[in-house]
């Protein structure tokens, strides 16, 4: 399965954005990457440049790659609603985004590992693809031999499980609950995504 799996800080310097969380080595150098990153006069962007660069933010953020991507945004365009909030919302509806919401794994690589490994059950069935859609009342779990394992046991200690309204945490039988599809008021990642609409538009 193809995935990025290079400098994740340089990236998110590179958008000026902490898209992995928090990050310490991105606090001391919030500035952009390379050795003139502090005193480099950069040009200004184009209008292209800048959609192109809220795509890939997006893109680098939930870990997707070019085609599939793209073929979430032809699927969003088709969906009744606006293209770019139904963007995030199908991106946010992928299993491992909300096994990272929920606080099962610590990042959303985490979580694509874990759904790929064959630790998360939904609805009690077996789901070994990162990229399924869940749908509003469906119950993410985790399989019953792999509930001990340290990353799991760590990451769900050290969540707040309440930080989403349209997640529902069950912290004695350790599964969660998608609730409905979250308004983009409610998704906290920090992208335009008007300016990726805008992109694919041309």
């Amino acid at each position: 399965m193809a995935r990025y799996i290079g400098p994740k800080t340089k990236i998110a310097r590179k958008f000026g954005d902490p898209i992995y969380g928090p990050d310490k080595y991105f606090e001391r150098k919030n500035f952009p990457p390379g050795q003139h990153g502090l005193s480099k006069k950069r040009k200004k962007t184009s209008e292209y440049g800048i959609q192109l660069q809220e795509k890939q933010k997006a893109k680098y953020t939930y870990g997707i790659l070019e085609k599939q991507f793209a073929n979430m945004f032809h699927k969003a365009s088709r969906s009744k609603g606006i293209t770019g909030e139904v963007l995030l919302q199908l991106l946010e509806s992928r299993l491992d985004n909300l096994v990272y919401r929920l606080g099962i794994a610590p990042t959303r690589a985490a979580a694509r590992q874990l759904v790929g490994h064959k630790h998360i059950l939904v609805d009690g069935d077996l789901v070994n693809i990162p990229s399924y859609t869940v749908k509003p009342g469906q119950v993410i779990s985790v399989r019953e031999k792999s509930k001990s394992l340290e990353v799991i046991t760590n990451a769900i200690a050290g969540t707040n499980h309440s930080k989403y309204p349209w997640l529902e945490w069950d912290s004695n039988t350790r599964t969660g609950k998608y609730l409905n599809v979250p308004e983009r008021t409610e998704i906290p990642e920090n992208i335009k995504e008007q300016l990726i609409v805008e992109l694919y538009s041309k």
